[in-house]
C-alpha cells in the first residue's frame, strides 16, 4: 500500500494554501482555494510556475527559488505547530490493521518536508519506505515516486494500492502499472478506481478484495 501525504495521511493543504496565498500576496496575484486545487501533487517550484501564470508573471531563476524557499518557511511555521491529532480520521487505525495484516507500507510524496511531518504525527515507524521529494527528480504526474516506492517494498506494481487525493497522483498510480484509491470527491477525480470520503470505518482487506 503506497501512500500520498497531504490530503492523505494529513490535511496540510490548508498550510500550503496560506502559504502560497500569502506568497501570490507579495507578487500581487490574486489566489484562491480554487487556485489552489491546481498545485495539489505539484513540486514546490512547479507549483510557483503555475502561480506565475496565474498572474502572467515571469521570474529569472533565483528569484524563483528564493521564493520557492520562502514559502517552504511560511508553511514550516505551520507544521511546526502541528499535533498529532491533525492525521486525517481513521488514518491511524487504518495503518495499524495494515500493520497487524502484514501489508507493507510506503509513503510517496513530492514533500520535502514528509519526514518532520510524519515525526510530528507520531507516524515514523509506521512505513516501511518513505519515498518523498528528497529521493525523487521528477513530479506527479510521472509515476517515479511510486516506483521507488514498490520497489523499496520489493514489491511488482501491479500488487501496489496507492492512496491519492489529487489527479496527478492517480494518473501516477496509473502511469506506473498500479491501482489506485482517490481520497475526495469523484468529480474531482474521475480517473480513480475507486473513492473513498475518508479512511473512517475501512479496513485494508476490503479495498484489495475490490481491486485487485
Amino acid at each position: 500500500l503506497l501512500f500520498d501525504l497531504d490530503g492523505v495521511i494529513v490535511n496540510t493543504a490548508e498550510y500550503h494554501f496560506l502559504a502560497w496565498k500569502e506568497i501570490a500576496g507579495r507578487l500581487g496575484i490574486p489566489f484562491t482555494r480554487g487556485d489552489n486545487e491546481r498545485l495539489k501533487g505539484l513540486s514546490r517550484m512547479r507549483s510557483l510556475e503555475v502561480l506565475l501564470d496565474i498572474g502572467e508573471k515571469k521570474l529569472d531563476r533565483g528569484e524563483e527559488e528564493r521564493y520557492c524557499e520562502e514559502k517552504n518557511r511560511i508553511y514550516l511555521s505551520y507544521i511546526r505547530k502541528m499535533e498529532k491529532d491533525a492525521i486525517l480520521p481513521g488514518v491511524r487505525n487504518f495503518l495499524h490493521e495494515a500493520k497487524r495484516e502484514g501489508y507493507l507500507l510506503a509513503l510517496g510524496s513530492a514533500s520535502k518536508n514528509a519526514g518532520l511531518i510524519l515525526e510530528k504525527l507520531g507516524l515514523t515507524n509506521s512505513f516501511d519506505a518513505v519515498i518523498d521529494g528528497n529521493k525523487v527528480s521528477r513530479t506527479k504526474p510521472d509515476p517515479e515516486v511510486f516506483v521507488k516506492g514498490a520497489s523499496a517494498l520489493g514489491m511488482e506494481p501491479e500488487k501496489c494500492i496507492v492512496f491519492e487525493d489529487a489527479e496527478a497522483g492517480i494518473r501516477a498510480a496509473h502511469a506506473g502499472g498500479m491501482k489506485a484509491v482517490g481520497i475526495g470527491k469523484r468529480e474531482n477525480l474521475p480517473e480513480a478506481d475507486m473513492i473513498l470520503d475518508s479512511f473512517r470505518g475501512i479496513v485494508p482487506e476490503t479495498i484489495e478484495s475490490m481491486l485487485i
